[in-house]
């Protein structure tokens, strides 16, 4: 390998780890082969999300020292970028109320591919694809290959037709003003689509604010740093800036060592070409950011090495085999105040939790919260297209369930029984 090859996107995307033959290959015996047969059997048994992991990001576990079972096993990175049969929680690998689609995002899609779950707001899912994998995907429904466990969902509408369906809806709908543009990752999307698409939105009045929405900005910076990259990026913030648009990134970084000097070269390029803000969106897991001092010096390093805004943590959501990364509510309102005071008000991440058929709620916005039961109850104060008929939607209350290893000896002797009365 050379280092041209290892700035070549292409050449990262041709040597993607998919199978434990292929980490072999990579790792031969400075792992044992209990890991690799650890990963095996999560794959075959637990699995959501098939491997997909370019060398780029399996150079970011383990970065300091030489990689063995024991410094892999606690990695940040490999916990949730190659999870292990071991990680899973044994008695609740997924809680009683986990879903595939857990937030509800296919119920409302207003055309295919187009949920508009906010009054101003609708996320555009462009492809169903990504150039890596994360193992706790809250899309797991739909992108990504089949696992032994998952047969995954597909668009039945062709891409082109599809897109020209959600343009057509967002042009006919005034009052959405904000488009995510998604997926998948849209670094699978070829840039003279991704900018047709883009200049489209930009075509539309009453869209005001645009977010591209990348993981590959951080864990495949190559992409982003081609010269075709830069022309387009560079032509879309100008046509932004020209119409008065905020153009932003919106990137997934979990762990402070993801941030490379490669992934920092790939945000500050962004800027630097005209996108108005690059902005972090992280999850919140046990075991990779679990405390205070690992999402402070996060935060610290995307904003001082990479000047990217660190925007939220979300608790992980509720989809199946993931109990083992759910961390519950009552910590993560503890480390919401945990972070305050030592960052910049403009660069302290709220911490929210994405309440199934709400949206996003700051940790300390629950109506209620019973911590023996691990149930915290939420309100909402709009309608979305599944309840717009219905007079007492703002009254309902919704719930969001803490994992169940979480709670105390009552708490879980209670979800036991509600087991066994489902049963």
């Amino acid at each position: 390998m050379t280092v041209e090859q290892w700035r070549d996107a292409r050449w990262q995307r041709a040597h993607c780890v998919q199978n434990t033959r292929q980490l072999h290959a990579v790792y031969e015996t400075l792992l044992p082969d209990s890991f690799y047969r650890d990963i095996d059997r999560d794959q075959a048994e637990l699995a959501t999300m098939s491997l997909l992991l370019p060398p780029y990001v399996l150079n970011t576990m383990v970065p300091a020292a030489r990689p063995d079972a024991a410094a892999m096993y606690a990695d940040p990175v490999r916990r949730h970028m190659l999870p292990a049969f071991s990680d899973r929680d044994p008695e609740w690998p997924s809680h009683p109320h986990a879903s595939r689609d857990s937030l509800h995002e296919a119920e409302m899609w207003a055309v295919e591919g187009l949920t508009h779950r906010y009054p101003t707001k609708v996320l555009a899912e462009l492809l169903a694809t990504c150039p890596q994998y994360c193992g706790h995907c809250t899309r797991m429904d739909l992108v990504g290959n089949s696992t032994a466990q998952v047969r995954k969902l597909k668009f039945s509408v062709r891409r082109p037709d599809r897109l020209n369906a959600m343009l057509r809806y967002i042009a006919e709908t005034p009052g959405v003003r904000d488009v995510v543009v998604s997926g998948g990752d849209i670094a699978n999307v070829p840039w003279p689509r991704l900018e047709e698409f883009v200049l489209a939105l930009l075509d539309i009045d009453h869209v005001r604010d645009i977010r591209l929405a990348s993981k590959a900005l951080i864990d495949l910076p190559q992409h982003w740093l081609t010269p075709e990259a830069r022309n387009c990026v560079e032509r879309l913030a100008k046509t932004a800036r020209d119409r008065a648009v905020a153009l932003a990134i919106h990137t997934h970084v979990n762990a402070a060592q993801q941030l490379t000097p490669l992934g920092a070269q790939a945000a500050r390029t962004m800027l630097d070409l005209g996108v108005r803000d690059v902005r972090n969106q992280g999850v919140l897991l046990r075991g990779v950011n679990d405390s205070a001092e690992q999402l402070l010096d996060l935060c610290f390093a995307l904003l001082d090495g990479a000047g990217v805004l660190p925007y939220y943590f979300y608790l992980c959501d509720m989809i199946p085999n993931a109990e083992h990364w759910r961390l519950a509510l009552h910590e993560a309102q503890d480390l919401q105040q945990a972070i305050m005071g030592y960052l910049p008000g403009f660069a302290t991440p709220r911490v929210v939790c994405d309440v199934p058929f709400v949206g996003k709620r700051w940790v300390h916005q629950a109506e209620s919260y019973d911590r023996e039961r691990g149930v915290s109850t939420w309100t909402k104060n709009y309608r979305t297209a599944l309840d717009r008929d219905d007079p007492h939607a703002l009254g309902r209350r919704h719930h969001y369930y803490d994992p169940v290893r979480t709670l105390g000896e009552q708490g879980r002797l209670w979800w036991r029984q509600q087991e066994r009365v489902a049963a």
